[in-house]
Protein backbone atom coordinates (compact mmCIF):
# COMPACT_ATOMS: atom_id res chain seq x y z
CA UNK A 1 0.00 0.00 0.00
CA UNK A 2 1.41 3.39 -0.81
CA UNK A 3 2.11 6.33 1.75
CA UNK A 4 0.49 9.36 1.08
CA UNK A 5 1.99 12.74 3.28
CA UNK A 6 -0.98 15.88 3.09
CA UNK A 7 0.31 18.70 3.60
CA UNK A 8 -2.47 20.94 3.94
CA UNK A 9 -4.08 23.30 6.59
CA UNK A 10 -7.76 23.73 5.23
CA UNK A 11 -9.39 20.71 7.76
CA UNK A 12 -12.71 20.51 5.23
CA UNK A 13 -9.96 20.05 2.45
CA UNK A 14 -7.65 17.75 3.90
CA UNK A 15 -10.48 15.37 4.95
CA UNK A 16 -12.14 14.92 1.98
CA UNK A 17 -8.84 14.53 0.38
CA UNK A 18 -7.90 12.14 2.87
CA UNK A 19 -11.39 10.29 2.35
CA UNK A 20 -10.79 9.82 -1.97
CA UNK A 21 -7.47 9.09 -1.43
CA UNK A 22 -8.30 6.07 1.42
CA UNK A 23 -11.13 5.01 -1.09
CA UNK A 24 -8.66 4.43 -3.64
CA UNK A 25 -6.44 2.24 -1.63
CA UNK A 26 -3.78 4.46 -0.17
CA UNK A 27 -2.89 5.22 3.62
CA UNK A 28 -2.49 8.84 4.38
CA UNK A 29 -1.28 10.78 6.81
CA UNK A 30 -2.26 14.64 7.64
CA UNK A 31 -0.03 17.32 8.60
CA UNK A 32 -1.66 20.99 9.34
CA UNK A 33 1.22 22.76 9.19
CA UNK A 34 4.30 23.41 7.48
CA UNK A 35 7.13 22.61 10.31
CA UNK A 36 5.48 19.54 11.27
CA UNK A 37 4.88 18.51 7.32
CA UNK A 38 8.79 18.98 6.94
CA UNK A 39 8.65 16.60 9.90
CA UNK A 40 6.88 13.68 9.15
CA UNK A 41 8.37 13.99 5.37
CA UNK A 42 12.06 13.76 6.73
CA UNK A 43 10.89 11.04 9.36
CA UNK A 44 8.82 8.10 7.55
CA UNK A 45 9.92 8.95 4.09
CA UNK A 46 6.20 8.99 2.27
CA UNK A 47 5.87 7.39 -1.30
CA UNK A 48 4.50 10.97 -2.16
CA UNK A 49 3.65 14.52 -0.68
CA UNK A 50 1.11 16.66 -1.60
CA UNK A 51 2.19 20.15 -0.46
CA UNK A 52 -0.15 22.60 0.08
CA UNK A 53 1.63 26.18 -0.75
CA UNK A 54 0.11 28.47 1.79
CA UNK A 55 0.91 26.83 5.56
CA UNK A 56 1.35 28.12 9.42
CA UNK A 57 4.68 28.53 10.54
CA UNK A 58 6.91 27.38 7.38
CA UNK A 59 4.90 27.76 3.81
CA UNK A 60 5.69 24.88 1.38
CA UNK A 61 8.25 26.99 -0.80
CA UNK A 62 10.57 26.51 2.50
CA UNK A 63 9.48 23.19 3.15
CA UNK A 64 10.11 22.50 -0.38
CA UNK A 65 13.44 23.43 -0.52
CA UNK A 66 14.80 22.22 3.05
CA UNK A 67 13.14 18.46 1.80
CA UNK A 68 15.47 18.44 -1.50
CA UNK A 69 18.39 19.45 0.37
CA UNK A 70 18.29 15.96 1.78
CA UNK A 71 15.82 14.11 -0.30
CA UNK A 72 15.95 14.28 -3.94
CA UNK A 73 13.44 11.03 -4.37
CA UNK A 74 10.01 11.60 -3.21
CA UNK A 75 7.45 12.67 -5.69
CA UNK A 76 5.90 16.14 -4.83
CA UNK A 77 2.78 17.24 -6.04
CA UNK A 78 1.96 21.15 -4.91
CA UNK A 79 -1.57 21.37 -4.60
CA UNK A 80 -2.38 25.00 -3.98
CA UNK A 81 -4.79 27.93 -4.59
CA UNK A 82 -1.87 30.08 -6.09
CA UNK A 83 -1.78 29.91 -9.92
CA UNK A 84 0.44 32.71 -11.43
CA UNK A 85 2.89 31.46 -13.60
CA UNK A 86 6.19 32.54 -11.48
CA UNK A 87 4.95 30.09 -8.57
CA UNK A 88 4.13 27.16 -11.00
CA UNK A 89 7.90 27.84 -12.29
CA UNK A 90 9.45 28.23 -8.68
CA UNK A 91 7.65 25.16 -7.63
CA UNK A 92 9.04 23.13 -10.19
CA UNK A 93 12.50 24.81 -10.06
CA UNK A 94 12.52 23.83 -6.39
CA UNK A 95 12.22 20.30 -7.05
CA UNK A 96 8.54 20.12 -7.22
CA UNK A 97 7.05 16.95 -9.43
CA UNK A 98 3.64 18.44 -10.34
CA UNK A 99 1.59 21.21 -9.94
CA UNK A 100 -2.49 21.55 -9.49
CA UNK A 101 -4.01 24.49 -8.96
CA UNK A 102 -7.19 24.46 -6.85
CA UNK A 103 -10.27 24.48 -7.46
CA UNK A 104 -9.13 21.05 -8.91
CA UNK A 105 -10.98 17.91 -10.39
CA UNK A 106 -10.63 14.88 -7.72
CA UNK A 107 -10.43 12.61 -10.87
CA UNK A 108 -7.88 14.41 -12.21
CA UNK A 109 -5.63 15.13 -9.42
CA UNK A 110 -6.22 10.79 -8.42
CA UNK A 111 -4.88 10.05 -12.03
CA UNK A 112 -1.62 12.72 -11.42
CA UNK A 113 -1.38 10.65 -7.95
CA UNK A 114 -1.36 7.79 -9.64
CA UNK A 115 1.33 8.62 -12.60
CA UNK A 116 3.42 10.26 -9.87
CA UNK A 117 3.65 7.05 -7.84
CA UNK A 118 4.74 4.61 -11.20
CA UNK A 119 7.68 6.71 -10.95
CA UNK A 120 9.35 4.13 -8.77
CA UNK A 121 8.85 1.62 -12.00
CA UNK A 122 11.22 1.30 -14.39
CA UNK A 123 10.80 4.22 -17.14
CA UNK A 124 8.03 3.53 -20.02
CA UNK A 125 11.42 5.16 -22.10
CA UNK A 126 14.04 2.86 -23.07
CA UNK A 127 17.53 3.62 -21.65
CA UNK A 128 20.77 2.62 -22.60
CA UNK A 129 22.65 0.58 -20.60
CA UNK A 130 26.47 2.62 -20.61
CA UNK A 131 27.28 5.75 -20.46
CA UNK A 132 26.14 8.54 -23.03
CA UNK A 133 28.20 11.33 -23.80
CA UNK A 134 27.08 14.86 -25.57
CA UNK A 135 29.50 17.91 -25.55
CA UNK A 136 31.23 17.75 -22.02
CA UNK A 137 28.49 15.94 -20.41
CA UNK A 138 28.21 12.29 -19.48
CA UNK A 139 25.36 10.72 -18.60
CA UNK A 140 25.55 6.85 -16.64
CA UNK A 141 21.55 5.11 -16.70
CA UNK A 142 23.08 2.39 -14.37
CA UNK A 143 23.65 4.63 -11.56
CA UNK A 144 21.44 7.91 -12.62
CA UNK A 145 24.37 10.12 -12.70
CA UNK A 146 25.25 13.33 -14.89
CA UNK A 147 28.55 14.55 -14.96
CA UNK A 148 29.79 17.64 -16.98
CA UNK A 149 33.06 19.00 -17.32
CA UNK A 150 34.44 16.43 -15.09
CA UNK A 151 31.97 17.91 -12.14
CA UNK A 152 28.72 15.90 -10.97
CA UNK A 153 26.20 17.81 -11.11
CA UNK A 154 22.67 17.21 -9.34
CA UNK A 155 19.04 16.18 -11.63
CA UNK A 156 16.06 16.24 -10.16
CA UNK A 157 14.96 12.66 -10.55
CA UNK A 158 11.98 14.20 -13.60
CA UNK A 159 14.85 16.15 -15.04
CA UNK A 160 16.89 12.83 -15.04
CA UNK A 161 14.28 10.99 -16.52
CA UNK A 162 13.18 13.83 -19.24
CA UNK A 163 17.20 13.28 -20.46
CA UNK A 164 16.97 9.46 -21.00
CA UNK A 165 13.89 9.81 -22.73
CA UNK A 166 15.42 12.80 -25.02
CA UNK A 167 18.88 10.20 -25.29
CA UNK A 168 16.52 7.50 -25.96
CA UNK A 169 15.34 8.91 -29.14
CA UNK A 170 18.60 9.19 -30.67
CA UNK A 171 18.18 12.74 -32.11
CA UNK A 172 14.70 12.34 -32.96
CA UNK A 173 11.66 14.97 -31.92
CA UNK A 174 9.80 14.31 -28.68
CA UNK A 175 6.64 16.21 -28.87
CA UNK A 176 5.57 17.77 -25.65
CA UNK A 177 2.46 14.54 -25.16
CA UNK A 178 5.34 11.95 -26.00
CA UNK A 179 7.12 13.17 -22.79
CA UNK A 180 4.23 13.68 -20.67
CA UNK A 181 2.95 10.20 -21.21
CA UNK A 182 6.53 9.04 -20.97
CA UNK A 183 7.93 10.48 -18.05
CA UNK A 184 4.74 12.07 -15.97
CA UNK A 185 2.50 9.34 -16.92
CA UNK A 186 -0.55 11.02 -18.34
CA UNK A 187 -0.69 13.47 -21.26
CA UNK A 188 -2.16 17.13 -20.44
CA UNK A 189 -1.71 20.11 -22.61
CA UNK A 190 -2.83 22.07 -19.61
CA UNK A 191 0.48 21.10 -17.82
CA UNK A 192 3.08 21.13 -21.08
CA UNK A 193 4.44 24.51 -19.30
CA UNK A 194 5.87 21.77 -17.04
CA UNK A 195 7.91 20.65 -19.55
CA UNK A 196 9.39 23.34 -20.99
CA UNK A 197 10.14 24.63 -17.25
CA UNK A 198 12.28 21.15 -17.02
CA UNK A 199 13.88 21.37 -20.28
CA UNK A 200 15.09 25.06 -19.27
CA UNK A 201 15.89 23.76 -16.14
CA UNK A 202 18.21 20.51 -17.83
CA UNK A 203 19.58 23.72 -20.15
CA UNK A 204 20.93 25.46 -17.31
CA UNK A 205 22.60 22.42 -16.02
CA UNK A 206 24.28 21.35 -18.91
CA UNK A 207 24.34 23.56 -21.74
CA UNK A 208 27.23 26.11 -22.10
CA UNK A 209 24.97 29.14 -23.00
CA UNK A 210 21.10 28.18 -22.05
CA UNK A 211 20.34 30.59 -23.88
CA UNK A 212 21.75 29.04 -27.22
CA UNK A 213 21.84 26.03 -26.58
CA UNK A 214 23.57 22.87 -28.52
CA UNK A 215 22.46 20.41 -27.58
CA UNK A 216 18.66 20.34 -26.20
CA UNK A 217 17.02 22.01 -29.27
CA UNK A 218 13.38 23.00 -29.86
CA UNK A 219 11.16 22.02 -32.37
CA UNK A 220 9.15 24.73 -32.79
CA UNK A 221 5.29 24.15 -32.09
CA UNK A 222 6.19 20.62 -31.60
CA UNK A 223 8.68 19.33 -29.16
CA UNK A 224 12.16 18.72 -28.03
CA UNK A 225 14.96 16.87 -29.38
CA UNK A 226 18.91 15.97 -27.96
CA UNK A 227 21.76 16.07 -30.69
CA UNK A 228 25.21 14.70 -29.00
CA UNK A 229 27.72 16.17 -31.41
Amino acid sequence: MSRILLVEDNPDLAFGLRNNLEIEGYEVEVAADGSIGLERARGSRPDLLILDLMLPRLDGFRLLQALRERDRETPVLILTARGDEPDKVRGLKLGADDYVTKPFGVMELLARVEALLRRGRPPRAPAPGHPVRFGDVVVDPRTRTVVRGGRPVELTPKEFELLLALLSRGGAVATRMELMREVWGYSDDAVSRTIDTHIGELRRKLEADPAAPRHILTARKVGYRLVKS
